[in-house]
């Protein structure tokens, strides 16, 4: 009979691959039919159980022409391991990762206005698509880092290519930022027509957003320098402005629909941003998950087909 304790030392090393061959040679009785079962070559599963009896010293089947027989050694084996190798292979056949079909809890962040506006009707479209999915959900301004805090996804707004060689990152829609002034506070301080009119009123600024506005010719210089109001929200941004407390610099996704209703009325329209972009970021690996891949497609479609930009090429 094998050992235990020669058996715990000789286990210490041996690849899951080559118990999973043993247990299934000794439940078939043939190596051709295990192979079926494991869906590989006779000859992976013949040397499997040959280099696991060389790890253990010693013989585990009989082999003839015509059968193979576990020996002693090999049935006291299979005895020991069998129903925990079984289980655990089949616990890995059904990790959520592993599944063709997308499941399992994805975590995604992005900032507070893209998850109003883009990330809710994605979240709604990927649960309703994918009955096996969880979707967690984190809204921050601040940079989230995706490796230590275990998000898979984000969806991020950037005036420059991103850069960072540990994530990837792909682009799935444009931006354009623009002037916008409540019709309260126009009439209150008049409508600047040029940028020497537009240094004299009120700013409200966002933290983090582009400072330079440009046209052509000529640009509008640092706003943000002789800004009134200060913030790092662009949902409250907009809400300030709407408010009449001075012109500000929104994205036109953010201010649309403002405007469309009467709250919001566009500045010197001739004038905008550079146009930014959107990404899709997620820590760079050679093995993604359904989930990932599955939802950022699913974004891409939701982006082509609203744009958060009027003249938005991106994924065409």
């Amino acid at each position: 009979m094998l050992g235990i304790e020669h058996l715990w030392c000789a286990m210490a090393t041996i690849d899951l691959n080559l118990m999973h061959s043993f247990v299934a040679v000794h439940d078939t009785g043939s190596f051709s039919r295990a192979a079926e079962r494991l869906g590989v070559p006779r000859s992976t599963v013949s040397r499997a159980v040959a280099t696991l009896e060389e790890s253990l010293g010693v013989l585990l089947f009989h082999r003839t022409t015509r059968k193979v027989s576990t020996t002693t050694a090999g049935a006291s084996l299979y005895d020991r391991v069998a129903p925990s190798v079984n289980s655990l292979m089949a616990s890995l056949a059904e990790l959520p990762e592993r599944e063709e079909e997308p499941s399992g809890t994805l975590r995604v962040t992005s900032t507070v206005d893209l998850g109003v506006t883009v990330l809710a009707e994605a979240v709604k479209r990927f649960t309703v698509r994918y009955p096996k999915t969880q979707v967690e959900v984190l809204l921050s301004n601040t940079l989230v880092d995706l490796v230590r805090d275990g998000v898979d996804l984000a969806l991020r707004i950037s005036l420059r290519p991103l850069r960072d060689s540990t994530l990837v990152a792909r682009k799935v829609g444009s931006i354009a930022i623009q002037l916008y002034a409540s019709p309260a506070y126009l009439a209150r301080k008049g409508t600047p027509r040029t940028p020497e009119e537009l240094q004299s009123h009120d700013w409200i600024g966002f933290r983090g957003a582009p400072q330079v506005l440009q046209a052509k010719p000529g640009s509008l210089g640092d706003l943000g320098a002789h800004a009134r109001v200060t913030c790092d929200d662009m949902s409250f941004a907009r809400e300030v402005v709407k408010a009449g407390a001075g012109i500000g610099m929104l994205p036109s996704f953010s201010a649309d629909a403002e405007v469309a209703a009467g709250a919001l009325v566009r500045v010197m329209p001739r004038w905008a941003s550079s146009t930014g972009a959107v990404y899709l970021v997620h820590p760079g690996r050679k093995h993604l998950p359904p989930k990932v891949t599955a939802f950022s497609e699913l974004v891409h479609e939701l982006l082509r087909q609203r744009p958060l930009a009027p003249t938005d090429k991106a994924g065409r």
